[in-house]
């Protein structure tokens, strides 16, 4: 069985960060699939079909990649592709807490899917798509931050109607 990763996320929208962290693994594992959670805490900017849809576009290169979503435990999902990893991004050590405690409590899931961190690169690590909506709401400049695509389906939702 080769390595299969599952990297989850609600990537709303998808940024140079994110991206970072997938091409980073897809170096490491043989396939990663990129998988958007619906998260009920959060209210999305984009629907999840357009997540998944950007996501494909600016990963199309990477052959090893496939995005999906998913509606419930990771960990379920992560066994019904086989998984034997979670990719996860680390941007700073406040991320730390949190994600030692999903970690933890996916073990107690299923303790046969091993958890991977990667720190970003330094130059994302103050990114978030929370910083990204907020600055493409008032038109600021965030081509440093999300690929074009990206760019460009946020000023289509932040543009006057």
């Amino acid at each position: 069985m080769g390595s299969i990763a599952v990297c989850p996320g609600s990537f709303d929208p998808i940024t140079f960060g994110h991206l970072d962290i997938i091409k980073r693994g897809a170096k490491v594992f043989d396939k990663i699939y990129v998988v958007v959670l619906n998260n009920s805490s959060k209210q999305p900017l984009f629907t999840v079909e357009e997540r998944c849809q950007l996501i494909r576009e600016v990963t199309k290169d990477l052959k090893n990649v496939e995005v999906d979503s998913f509606r419930g435990l990771l960990m379920d999902y992560a066994r019904s592709k086989k998984a034997n990893a979670i990719l996860r991004g680390l941007r700073a050590v406040s991320d730390f807490e949190y994600e030692m405690q999903i970690t933890s409590m996916n073990r107690v899931l299923d303790d046969k899917i091993e958890t991977f961190f990667i720190m970003t690169n330094n130059q994302y690590s103050f990114l978030s798509s929370s910083i990204v909506k907020e600055v493409a709401k008032y038109h600021g400049n965030i081509s440093e931050l999300v690929p074009k695509v990206v760019e460009e389906s946020l000023m289509k939702k932040f543009s006057p109607r």
